[in-house]
């Protein structure tokens, strides 16, 4: 039965290709008309925002049409799997916001009964114990034009087989020794047809299981299987399995009847320029030391991306935009930056801060004199009120909002030059202070007390605005400034080590930057932050009560929707 809407969207509107192939199915009754997908991630790394892609569909749609969404770790190989990455993963999830209540589920909860399919095959001819080794096995498959060749040991007899495969699994063999296969055809046109792996021995302890088994079923045996075991009626995964599709439904049919059979769904994977999305390269970079771990800032796995700043809401804006189709794509990561901004501008809380500082002295304004100036927290938030900042004499402003001899349209600080400073006055420049290598220590100017907010004087408009910090006030903190973590737009498509396309300048620190009391007394861990002027920052868990300390999330200019808007 499906639901004619879910919240205020109606069940029909706007439906992608998967959605609407689910649709077609629920409409004929199909599986009883049960919805039930699942995620199936392999605990050998952390999530990336491909992976996000993929799940924000699978527990989308589940919600859509009033169905369950299953997570299922494909635990198969103990030697790249750790219950790390199992609660990293639960951990991303949910911080997306979605929830597999009581569908948590592992394909080790499945060996017994895939042990028993495997000798089910065996018993039916169905499949064999193959001695040869794996470059030999690749050999003999032949190629796309090419038919393969049967291997040697393809009709040895059932007994043989079955005593074979009952002392693989006591470890009586080596690794790599012996493969259970099944017999397929090997002159299919579908390589995955000839004589596909279904086991093979691995010696290493499970993390669930222990020593309990030697052999390991391969992917494509156990991943249907798995689906049919837990009823999932909707396996939806990414384009580069459509050639595994008949195999998954060959084994899947092994159990499966008309009254329900799991059905497989691919769509396009995500990928992002400047950016890899390789899971083995992700480790490389991670292993060593290229970054700083798998949550660095810079990675595209989720808890780099939160610990940068990005939030749920934008990355299914994101995803929403990109859509699923069945053609791969190389999205560019200007329009996830779209979506994080437009977020973070609804959101983040306006702060000052003064990243690269010098100091602006007023001359004329008191020496023993400090106000509080109210500052909005957020002017696309009506709730977000406001909150006050001391000023006085002495005040941090940005290096480069001073020039001695500006170019035309230079409308920031320069001698015999008016600017207001947000929220408090106009100062009109009037000189510098040099050190002997000729570098600004202090810029001077007078205010004009008339122009303070609620005074006559206020409306007088002048063209340059800048943020500043109070000197005896400010705050100083540590920012980190991340930029992308390749030079090249698609690095995957370079020839070399990918290495090599790393860029140098991804992460610069800066340890002076000067803050306002009021964010240093409230900030913490995760916050999200619009540094005037400047750009988002988030506050990154290295802080300390001693020392805050801020990662860059994205700049304030937006190339892509000016782009848009040409469009």
């Amino acid at each position: 039965m499906i639901p004619e809407s879910t919240g205020n969207t109606s069940i029909n509107e706007g439906l992608n290709f998967v959605e609407q192939y689910i649709k077609e199915d629920l409409e004929a009754g199909k599986n009883g008309g049960r919805l039930n997908t699942r995620f199936p991630p392999e605990p050998n790394g952390y999530l990336h925002i491909g992976h996000a892609k993929a799940f924000i569909m699978d527990f989308g749609v589940a919600e859509k049409f009033g169905g369950t969404c299953n997570l299922r770790f494909d635990d198969t190989n103990p030697q790249k799997e750790d219950t790390e990455y199992v609660e990293a993963i639960k951990k991303d999830i949910h911080w997306l916001g979605y929830d597999w209540g009581d569908r948590l589920y592992y394909a080790s909860d499945y060996f017994p009964q895939l042990w028993d399919l495997a000798v089910r095959m065996i018993k039916e001819g169905k499949a064999y114990v193959d001695e040869q080794t794996s470059e030999q096995i690749a050999a003999q498959k032949g190629t796309p034009t090419q038919p393969g060749q049967n291997s040697p040991y393809r009709d040895r007899p059932i007994e043989e087989n079955l005593d074979l495969f009952e002392r693989m699994n006591k470890g009586e063999f080596d690794e790599g020794s012996m493969v259970l296969r099944a017999k397929i055809d090997m002159a299919s046109d579908n390589m995955h047809f000839r004589d596909p792996v279904m086991y093979r021995i691995i010696k290493t302890p499970h993390w669930r299981t222990g020593d309990r088994w030697k052999v390991y079923p391969m992917y494509d045996f156990a991943h249907g299987q798995s689906d049919y075991f837990e009823g999932v009626t909707h396996s939806i995964c990414t384009l580069e399995f459509v050639p595994h599709r008949p195999l998954y439904e060959y084994f899947v049919k092994e159990l499966a009847d008309e009254s329900y059979c799991p059905r497989q769904i691919e769509f396009n994977r995500l990928n992002l320029t400047y950016t890899v999305m390789s899971k083995r390269k992700l480790l490389q970079l991670v292993k060593e030391g290229l970054v700083a771990g798998w949550d660095d800032p810079r990675m595209p796995t989720l808890c780099g991306l939160r610990r940068r700043g990005y939030t749920p809401d934008a990355i299914k804006d994101f995803v929403n935009r990109i859509g699923y189709t069945k053609y791969e794509a190389l999205n560019h990561v200007e329009l996830l930056e779209h979506s994080l901004r437009e977020d973070l501008n609804k959101h983040a809380t306006r702060v000052s801060a003064v990243v690269n500082p010098v100091k602006l002295v007023i001359t004329n304004y008191p020496e023993d004199k400090t106000e509080l100036m109210e500052m909005d927290s957020n002017p696309e938030d009506p709730t977000a009120g406001t909150h006050e900042m001391p000023f006085s004499r002495e005040l941090w402003i940005e290096r480069e909002d001073f020039m001695e001899n500006p170019p035309k349209k230079f409308f920031r600080m320069t001698p015999g030059k008016e600017v207001r400073l947000k929220g408090a006055y106009i100062v009109k420049c009037t000189g510098c202070k040099k050190n002997d290598e000729g570098d600004i220590e202090e810029i001077y100017a007078e205010y004009d007390p008339e122009t303070r907010s609620g005074l006559p004087g206020a409306d007088r408009k002048v063209k340059g605005t800048l943020h500043w910090v109070n000197v005896p006030t400010a705050v100083e903190v540590t920012v980190r400034d991340y930029d992308r973590l390749f030079n090249v737009e698609n690095p995957s498509a370079e020839e070399g080590d990918f290495r090599d396309l790393l860029n140098p300048e991804s992460l610069k620190v800066r340890e002076t930057v000067k803050v306002e009391p009021w964010l240093a007394e409230r900030a913490k861990d995760g916050d999200h932050y619009q540094f005037q002027r400047i750009g988002y920052y988030t506050v990154d868990p290295d802080s300390t009560a001693e020392r805050l300390v801020f990662n860059r999330t994205i700049g304030l200019k937006d190339t892509f929707a000016k782009e848009m808007k040409k469009g």
